[in-house]
């Protein structure tokens, strides 16, 4: 049976669809017509996404012939008809908004059901379509890529916002970023965002049981990458679990090839929720002692809780030849390789303030190559998945680091003591 849903003020009209349907209809008695599909959905208190909307023109027609657009464009699998007297502008605005039937305010129950009727088949037969597609495209749900660090200042959002967007270039409108540090994320600032819905909004209602209302609330950004930005204020962390974190990683996997997720600084429960649904691990952390170490405890703990991935990454943020550490120390104290170096740049501060990440702007920088060559360990030449490397096992590294000659022994034994 197909779902519909009627939006008008009008008790007379209800009666009719009322008739028309026998009641398995949802109406919902709008003094306005919503701005857009998230809008809709947030005002069906969970129900699921409908097969067909049935929009009231005259409370606003230029509104409802707006929202059948967005409609069409945000969830392509409704049919959308319209009732209410229409003149020749409005019905060819209808039209190339995508709406499936015209009727007029004085249609009866019979020419009300016979629209609806074929509302539904069309909706269903789109949905066919849209399912066999995405059973021959998806053979296995998305990778989860979740960006750690043991503490916070090492540009943990930085990287995970260049890692998104240049995933998204190279499979556009097919990749997520999620902002789970709850509390205080700055995704939204990163990518130069104003985020009409945010985290709690994925988690609440029909989005966090139907992925077609998801969607919607989904903030897209420039390059073609979708975004779920932290909440806009701290307070409403503390309505979200983690049993909807881990829903939500779950729900989007399912529908998107890469899901970036930037996480709170150290191991909190919403950051072990992610963990639990991470294919690929991205540990990052910077090249000074208190870094190392906490790097050091953080890949201790998560073999402890058998959270360590076989498919992870160890990135050198602020990699400096000049620094008292050299990457042999880190390598030697954490106990495996660094896969990758990201080295200090003049480009971050100012991609940071602009909400432009290097690999949206395209800067020529030692820093943007390297943040491509890390986007390049998730894919391959041919758009495959790059398997792990000897690197990515979490073994010690089989290479002892050189001592450094004469003078500079002194110093090596200082570092060495001091980092371990």
């Amino acid at each position: 049976m197909s779902r519909i849903l009627l939006v008008s003020p009008s008790e007379e009209l209800e009666q009719r669809v009322h008739q028309a349907t026998g009641g398995a209809f949802l109406p919902l008695r709008a003094a306005e017509v919503p701005a857009d599909a998230g809008q809709l959905f947030a005002q069906l208190g969970g129900a699921p996404a409908p097969d067909v909307v049935v929009l009231d023109l005259r409370p606003d027609p230029a509104q409802a012939v707006a929202l059948a657009g967005r409609l069409a464009q945000q969830c392509p699998q409704i049919s959308v008809v319209l009732v209410g007297d229409q003149g020749p502008e409005t019905a060819l605005a209808a039209l190339r908004a995508g709406v499936r039937d015209l009727l007029p305010a004085e249609a009866g129950p019979a020419e009300i059901k016979l629209a609806l009727e074929l509302a539904a088949r069309s909706a269903a037969a789109r949905a066919s379509v849209a399912a066999a597609g995405s059973a021959s495209s998806h053979t296995a749900a998305g990778r989860v890529i979740s960006v750690v660090s043991p503490k916070g200042g090492v540009g943990k959002t930085t990287v995970a916002a260049n890692l998104a967007v240049g995933l998204a270039q190279r499979f556009p409108s097919t990749v997520v970023l999620v902002d789970l540090d709850i509390q205080f994320g700055d995704v939204s600032s990163a990518l130069d965002l104003e985020p009409e819905y945010f985290l709690v909004d994925t988690v609440r209602g029909a989005a966090s049981t139907d992925s077609m209302v998801l969607k919607t609330v989904l903030t897209r950004h420039s390059t073609g990458l979708y975004v779920i930005c932290a909440p806009d204020s701290p307070a409403d962390a503390d309505t979200i679990t983690e049993g909807d974190v881990a829903r939500l990683l779950q729900m989007l996997a399912a529908e998107f090839r890469y899901v970036v997720v930037d996480t709170a600084p150290g191991l909190s429960e919403h950051t072990l929720a992610a963990l639990d649904q991470t294919t690929d691990l991205l540990l990052l952390t910077s090249m000074d002692v208190p870094g190392v170490r906490g790097m050091r405890k953080e890949l201790d703990t998560l073999r402890k809780l058998e959270l360590l991935p076989s498919s992870h990454h160890v990135v050198l943020n602020f990699a400096d030849p000049r620094s008292l550490l050299t990457i042999a120390d880190v390598e030697f104290t954490i106990g495996t390789g660094v896969d990758v170096q990201l080295p200090r740049s003049k480009a971050v501060p100012d991609s940071v303030d602009q909400g432009v990440p290097l690999l949206q702007s395209g800067r020529r920088d030692p820093m943007t190559k390297q943040l491509s060559a890390l986007v390049d360990r998730f894919v391959g030449a041919d758009g495959a998945a790059v398997p792990p490397g000897p690197e990515a096992t979490g073994s010690y590294p089989t290479k002892k680091p050189k001592v450094p000659p004469r003078r500079a022994a002194s110093r090596w034994r200082r570092t060495r003591t001091a980092v371990a």
